[in-house]
């Protein structure tokens, strides 16, 4: 029997799969009020990997080891033979041998395994077409209680300036990340964070024109990355719009991402930001979309991968992760992600004879 095929059954018997879908309204009810969105969801809300992907994957037959950091990927000649890797805390190996490997480990160090493991791009583009969707926040102060900590805010977004780049989203944050996030000290935070149930934290992403590296020194990846003047033009414009709309809800107070910039009070206030320079090195801008160091593509000269993520110019060789993006997408990439890798897998799938 094909071992592959069997992924392409559907999951009957899969306890947990029947077991979500039986609870699926609980999974809804859970959400409410944890103030966990931003750092994994407590209740599998969110259908991540860890309750869609995963249990079915384990069903199946996956083995998953957890707390290994993969060391390189093995090799005979430009063909991937398995992986080898070592339990944190200890110095137990472990060695994995396999008929396909594939690298999911992120832009920023998925490159830097390839590398470490010796393989090497005909492209020269391994590591590089960092995007980053640069983002800032401001954090808006209304009269009355927000308890932005209750319901699911990631499902609401403005896109009406989509074309021009931006996209904006509230995001709720636990008040010990938010308190770090402030200059205050000392009482003048305490007062601040006494307002906490009545705090707004709104931010944007911008759909960067620029890109950045990731470099891998002694087998460590670092990534290198400078923002664009435009993209930060973009950025403080829409901290301005962003501004409008939540004095239009009713925020009476605004603290800005910028250091030492005064807090907003009005409109007028926001508005005259575009009029007043601010220097880059005293912004507070953030990332959790990072993407594009293996970049897909035909043209083996020009990308790290084909369309389906096979390394070019290696054997046996796949990358399903944000490494992937030829350009940066301009909205959270993880839907595209996991899309990316179920396409993989159906290639995968459709040439399994390739992978005997």
């Amino acid at each position: 029997m094909n071992p592959f095929a069997q992924l392409r059954r559907p999951c009957k018997e899969n306890a947990t799969a029947q077991w979500f879908v039986a609870h699926r309204k609980q999974f809804v009810i859970y959400t409410i009020g944890h103030n966990r969105c931003a750092f994994g969801c407590p209740t599998g809300a969110k259908q991540s990997a860890l309750v869609s992907y995963i249990p079915r994957a384990l069903h199946y037959g996956a083995r998953i080891y957890a707390d290994v950091r993969v060391d390189r990927i093995t090799r005979h000649g430009k063909r991937a033979t398995g992986v080898v890797g070592t339990v944190q805390g200890t110095r137990h190996r472990i060695t994995v041998r396999a008929r396909l490997v594939v690298a999911a480990c992120g832009a920023i160090h998925t490159p830097a395994l390839l590398v470490r493991s010796g393989f090497r791009s005909p492209s020269g583009q391994l590591g590089h077409n960092l995007s980053m969707h640069p983002n800032v926040k401001v954090v808006a102060i209304f009269d009355e209680p927000i308890t932005g900590w209750k319901g699911t805010h990631q499902a609401f977004q403005v896109r009406e300036f989509q074309d021009e780049g931006l996209l904006f989203a509230a995001v709720n944050l636990p008040p010990s990340i938010l308190a770090m996030s402030f200059p205050h000290r000392g009482t003048a935070l305490g007062e601040l964070m006494d307002q906490y149930d009545r705090m707004v934290t709104a931010g944007m992403l911008c759909e960067d024109t620029t890109t950045g590296r990731v470099r891998t020194v002694d087998g460590k990846p670092q990534a290198f990355y400078q923002l664009a003047d435009a993209d930060a033009a973009n950025l403080k414009r829409g901290v301005v719009l962003l501004s409008e709309l939540l004095f239009a809800a009713g925020a009476r107070r605004i603290l800005l991402p910028f250091h030492g910039a005064r807090d907003l009070y009005s409109p007028d206030d926001a508005r005259r930001l575009l009029d007043q320079p601010i220097p880059l090195k005293g912004w507070e801008v953030v990332t959790v979309h990072m993407m594009g160091t293996a970049r897909m593509g035909a043209d083996r000269t020009a990308a790290v991968t084909s369309p389906f993520g096979m390394v070019h110019d290696a054997d046996r060789l796949m990358v399903a992760d944000a490494s992937l993006f030829p350009t940066p997408i301009g909205v959270n990439p993880m839907e595209t992600i996991m899309a990316l890798a179920t396409r993989a897998a159906e290639h995968v799938l459709d040439n399994h004879e390739r992978f005997r």
